[in-house]
């Protein structure tokens, strides 16, 4: 029988107290259903008493949607959002997909202009992802309809250009080992094995290319649910953070950008922030320094109160 340290039994009484509390509190008369397990997404708020440092970040990129389109059209996102928090003032870079995705992994775009395929990209230097691994943190990406590791050309529902990982040419062996199919999300989940520096890429059908909104709110509702379960969450190290790689062209670029982390509470971060600033993220959650621009880019730890470095 494992004997719980002293600092594990106050975690454990807190959450139970906090469950209590929200199991007894009535809603509001616009409570509506609330997401899965939010009650005990609160009890794991030990934050308020212990502020776990967040030495886990997992990215989910949606696609081609703005702000306004994704509060109106994710009603399970948007809760979380208010539940946690989210910016306002949030712009992808550039149009189309693949640059944006390039920002977000490499902190800048390397001058990319389409969507072309890893072999009309070769791009050097580090990525986040090579960047931690070779200072010996964990980095992995998960793609939904990947038929390899590191697949470089499209295939069905998967699109290369969602898979930033995949041009760095200088990192093919760690993509081959490290960018996953899917299917493996789950199993590190459970196991309490989720990366220091994640990614999670859904394919056409749910990131709201292709899809709905409606259909791409359910796949992450069901995403969360199993990391809401998983004991990276319950420990309070990881964050969430889901965004847009750009908008619908006909809305600045501004897109929603949530930040789930039990230290989030009903947060609107007002302050103009863009990909390069969720490159920054990244780099202060593996603490590594900054990729290019994301060195002069706003700091979302900052913005958000995420207690980082």
């Amino acid at each position: 029988m494992k004997v719980l340290s002293r600092a594990a039994l106050t975690v454990t009484t807190l959450a139970l107290v906090l469950t209590g509390a929200c199991s007894s509190a009535s809603p509001g008369p616009d409570a509506g259903p609330s997401p899965a397990g939010e009650a005990s997404h609160a009890a794991a708020a030990v934050a308020a008493a212990t502020t776990p440092k967040v030495t886990k970040l997992l990215v989910v990129v949606e696609e081609n949607h703005s702000l306004a389109q994704m509060k109106a059209g994710m009603p399970y996102t948007f809760r979380l959002a208010k539940r946690y928090g989210y910016a306002t003032g949030y712009y992808a870079i550039t149009h189309p997909s693949l640059p944006n995705y390039i920002a977000i992994a490499g902190g800048k775009t390397y001058g990319i202009d389409d969507d072309a395929d890893p072999a009309a990209h070769q791009l050097g230097g580090r990525s986040v992802f090579g960047q931690a691994i070779a200072n010996d943190r964990t980095a992995a990406t998960y793609a939904q309809g990947m038929p390899s590791r590191c697949a470089l050309t499209s295939s069905g529902n998967y699109a290369v250009r969602h898979n930033p990982w995949t041009y760095f040419v200088d990192e093919r062996a760690q993509c081959r080992k490290h960018d996953l199919r899917m299917s493996r999300f789950a199993g590190d989940v459970t196991a309490g094995d989720l990366p220091r520096v994640g990614m999670v890429v859904p394919d056409l059908a749910h990131d709201a290319h292709d899809g709905t909104l409606k259909k791409a709110d359910a796949w992450f509702k069901a995403l969360m649910t199993q990391v809401f379960d998983g004991p990276d969450w319950t420990s309070g190290h990881l964050a969430v953070v889901l965004t847009a790689d750009e908008d619908d062209r006909n809305h600045g670029n501004r897109v929603l950008t949530v930040v789930i982390h039990p230290s989030q509470d009903h947060h609107v971060i007002k302050r103009r922030l863009n990909h390069y600033s969720l490159t920054r993220l990244y780099d202060d959650v593996a603490q590594l320094p900054y990729l290019h621009r994301a060195k002069g880019a706003a700091s979302m730890a900052e913005s958000f109160g995420l207690p980082v470095r």
